[in-house]
């Protein structure tokens, strides 16, 4: 499984409450989700994000309240992939959950501007900057969750396999 896509770069403590603002949280429509993503933090995203597309930050992303309307809104938004040094705990899992690709890797962080062509192959952990032409290794998932996130997450992997 891959991703390819141009790379929006964020900084360090990105909440929870500025990936999807509290004032959303009463639907659960991941289109709508999806159009008030990251609109507290930069206005401009919904408007230039493509599928495919590729979220870089710093420490502690998604950090805040547990909602996991944050990955929701960022997967329906067409992101295919968010690449950070840390994660917030809940936000990890629930990333997983919904099927939401995320990577550890703090070089790559370091070497990846907003604006970047990024590749991404999830089962070996490769990260390609096309920009620049550095590559970095994340540790890859290990079999199962490559699974979970290949399925849409865990309710469509239960669906599929049991």
């Amino acid at each position: 499984m891959k991703a390819k896509g141009s790379v929006f770069r964020y900084k360090d403590n990105v909440d929870t409450d500025v990936i999807i603002p509290a004032r959303y949280l009463n639907t659960s429509d991941h289109k709508e989700l999806a159009s008030h993503c990251m609109e507290d933090i930069d206005s401009e995203f919904t408007k230039k994000v493509k599928i495919g597309d590729i979220i870089v930050a710093d420490k502690n992303f998604g950090c805040g309240s547990s909602r996991e309307h944050a990955p929701i809104a960022i997967k329906a938004s067409g992101i295919s992939c968010v690449i950070a040094k840390t994660f917030a705990r809940i936000f990890f899992r629930n990333s997983i959950n919904i099927g939401l690709p995320i990577l550890e890797c703090p070089e790559a962080v370091d070497g990846i501007s907003a604006g970047d062509e990024v590749e991404v192959d999830f089962t070996t952990g490769v990260i390609v900057n096309v920009t620049t032409g550095k590559t970095y290794k994340a540790e890859p998932f290990p079999p199962f969750m490559q699974s979970l996130i290949e399925a849409g997450g865990l309710a469509e992997f239960i669906k599929e396999n049991y």
